[in-house]
């Protein structure tokens, strides 16, 4: 998979994609990353990429030209053409480093407007589609289904607001709006990083352990059983007897029974959900039953 980020502070990825699973997916081949600095498209010295807002108001709002001309180079002109729908022919950019990172900050290294180097020639990536996904409060709520969904694209160009907001019409090359939940965040960049991690880490041949995401919390459709590790007791505090039993029946019973517990507790419309999709079998309504007695 190709992912690539379209943002005015291209280096804030660096720690998050350099390191621990990000940073394997990368080695594997798995991955491919690319952090593009917006300030490439800009054209005045100041490498503007904000303004003041039509009809007033406090902040300032990204501009569009930057924006529609990125992805013209990024991905190709025809992206610009097609409006929001799907099956679009692409072109990706090309020449990364060694890291399959490709940021550059405009402050450093480009002094002035003659100065900056040209960004990377866009270059033919046959069959490969290409999804372009924002971050903003008015998209879809993002949820682990919906962070499968984006794991079986080819290619994510994620567009990373900042200040008041982003030019309306920038909206046009949406196919994905994402919503992280009800609360502000300082840039887009960050909100990004969180989707990009919970999609990667869906990749085939991403986790080490092949269970892994399988017994997670959410993708069953119920929260993860509690977990433990040595050693077994720990200052009184101790793990639970059936974890030791070596009965692989009654390990697998006590954390279908836990996460049940743990769901009712803490997310009664995941439960709710479950049972909505009929797949609460009688031994867990049994269990839950019980525990309202």
């Amino acid at each position: 998979m190709l992912i690539e980020t379209l943002s005015t502070f291209p280096h804030m990825y660096d720690s998050v994609m350099g390191e621990s699973m990000m940073k394997r997916a990368q080695e594997k081949g798995i991955l491919e990353f690319r952090a593009h600095d917006l300030r490439y498209w800009t054209h005045d010295r100041h490498r503007t990429t904000d303004d003041d807002p039509y009809g007033g108001g406090a902040g300032l709002v990204m501009k569009c030209e930057p924006i529609f001309e990125a992805v013209e180079e990024i991905l190709g002109p025809t992206e610009v053409g097609r409006q929001g729908g799907t099956g679009r022919s692409n072109r990706a950019s090309s020449a990364a480093n060694e890291t399959a990172q490709w940021a550059v900050s405009p402050s450093e290294d480009c002094p002035s407007e003659l100065e900056c180097p040209a960004p990377p020639a866009a270059g033919e990536s046959p069959q490969r589609r290409s999804k372009i996904v924002f971050l903003a409060p008015q998209g879809r709520t993002f949820d682990d289904g919906y962070a499968a969904e984006l794991a079986a694209e080819d290619h994510l160009l994620f567009i990373c607001g900042h200040y008041e907001g982003i030019d309306e019409r920038v909206y046009t090359l949406a196919d994905h709006v994402i919503s992280l939940g009800d609360y502000v965040l300082t840039s887009g960049e960050l909100a990004s990083m969180v989707v990009i991690d919970a999609v990667v880490r869906k990749l085939p041949g991403v986790l080490g352990a092949q269970m892994g995401p399988i017994d997670e919390s959410f993708t069953s459709g119920l929260l993860e059983y509690p977990q433990y590790t040595r050693p077994a007791n720990f200052r009184g505090l101790e793990v639970p007897p059936v974890l030791l039993s070596g009965n692989h029946a009654a390990v697998a019973r006590w954390r279908r029974e836990q996460s049940l517990a743990r769901t009712a507790e803490s997310r009664p419309d995941l439960l709710a959900a479950f049972e909505a999709a009929g797949r609460l079998t009688k031994a867990d309504r049994a269990f839950l039953d019980s525990r309202m007695q």
